[in-house]
């Protein structure tokens, strides 16, 4: 795609391929989008809407690709038998975005769907100060739930609790958290909406600020769902980002 609407490209990232979208117009960058893609392997690349949306706010856009790794601080060897993928895009991507763009953190916003968004808030809740904004469509928080059934997941841990150990919804520090966080989920979705249920009443027991819509049905575990939260989700990170580098939340502060 390469029109008003901005372009998109192939990139290589230390041997990784990435898709990267660029904005049209010449004014300057000054926020950015990683995404990370879900169990499909699907990313943003010429998708219309999501094109739209990344055009409207003037939001590059690097989407690598993870394969199946569920973006863990674990070796994938589907992805690399040596790095794993979130030391990949804390030590390349990032890097290569703030190479190619000038953009470098806080004001690079997380964006995920399915796996990649619990990705996405994995990321976040490990690394606030880095990225303080982050989106999650469907994501797949309680990704334990799916050891076993023959998927990349089974080789990274020995049984179901060693993945649960793993999950975002166990790496949320109490003083130390995104500023701001945003996840979205289909109630028809019966595998991953009790999972982002359960993540909202922990970060409101916790006193964390998030938002959240787990009420909109607009297709279930799909793809039109996750059309249909673009404009939502992009709105509020381009809207985040751009103040990305005020002061930090309360709970840095203690």
């Amino acid at each position: 795609m390469n029109d008003d609407n901005g372009r998109w490209e192939t990139a290589n990232i230390a041997g990784k391929q990435a898709d990267v979208f660029t904005p049209p117009g010449d004014k300057p960058i000054e926020r950015a989008v990683l995404f990370l893609h879900g169990h499909s392997c699907q990313t943003l690349r010429d998708d219309p809407v999501f094109t739209t949306e990344l055009a409207r706010h003037r939001l590059p856009a690097v989407c690598p690709h993870g394969q199946r790794s569920w973006w863990l601080d674990f070796v994938c060897p589907e992805f690399d038998t040596t790095m794993t993928p979130m030391s990949f895009l804390r030590e390349q991507a990032v890097p290569w975005m703030g190479e190619r763009f000038a953009i470098a953190p806080p004001h690079i916003g997380l964006l995920g769907v399915s796996m990649g968004g619990q990705g996405a808030l994995q990321l976040a809740y490990r690394f606030p100060r880095e990225f303080p904004a982050v989106a999650a469509i469907s994501p797949a928080v309680d990704f334990h739930t799916m050891w076993g059934q023959g998927f990349p997941l089974d080789a990274l841990f020995a049984d179901t609790e060693a993945a649960r150990q793993q999950t975002a919804t166990l790496h949320i520090h109490p003083l130390n958290w995104p500023r701001d966080q945003m996840f979205v989920c289909d109630p028809t979705d019966s595998v991953w909406y009790d999972g982002a249920e359960r993540l909202a009443s922990k970060l409101s027991s916790m006193g964390i600020p998030f938002e959240s819509d787990l009420e909109t049905i607009a297709g279930g575990h799909t793809w039109d769902y996750f059309r249909s939260m673009a404009g939502r989700c992009l709105a509020f990170l381009a809207e985040r980002l751009g103040s990305a580098s005020e002061s930090p939340p309360e709970g840095e502060r203690c």
